[in-house]
């Protein structure tokens, strides 16, 4: 049978939306990640910022640039997962320093390992967005959870009721 992959993109546009951000630019924290954030971007007509970074080996990054303008942007750095914390917090600071007003992030899968908890705290980083796909008790109030409960539900229900689930895939 096929496979529908489901988006988190369902529960943070809405999220996003009702924070009403001024001057607002999605960011990728990697090249990888740049079909995302314009994916974001268009769903909330705004402009794009890449970080591109350089590592001396595998797990650290030597230097890390912007490509596109953060002075004066709400920053909302996207990515599919966070797991040390290290790019996204190096990213955020790196935005804070170049101008933006704030930078939050929003990731799907939270794994949030070592001391990724440190680093968001010590970081620029406004709020870190993420789902309960992996269960987790936040340990800092810079993390909100987003349930995934009602869209699986939801998209469980139209499945077994033989109805679309078009409108689960904004992106």
């Amino acid at each position: 049978k096929p496979v529908d992959h489901l988006f988190a993109s369902t529960l943070f546009l809405p999220y996003l939306k009702k924070l009403k951000l001024k001057n607002l630019t999605i960011a990728s924290p990697d090249m990888g990640g740049s079909k995302r954030a314009y994916a974001y971007s268009k769903a909330l007509s705004s402009d794009v910022v890449i970080c591109y970074k350089q590592r001396a080996k595998a797990n650290k990054i030597s230097h890390m640039e912007l490509i596109g303008e953060v002075t004066d942007r709400n920053v909302v750095l996207v990515d599919d997962m966070v797991d040390t914390a290290g790019t996204l917090t190096k990213a955020a600071d790196l935005m804070m320093e170049r101008g933006a007003l704030s930078v939050r992030a929003i990731t799907t899968h939270g794994l949030l390992s070592g001391n990724a908890y440190e680093r968001i705290e010590n970081s620029k980083l406004q709020e870190l967005i993420i789902t309960d796909s992996i269960p987790i008790e936040p340990k800092s109030e810079k993390v909100k959870v987003l349930s995934c409960a009602d869209l699986f539900a939801d998209v469980m229900h139209r499945v077994h009721h033989n109805t679309s689930i078009a409108s689960k895939f904004i992106m």
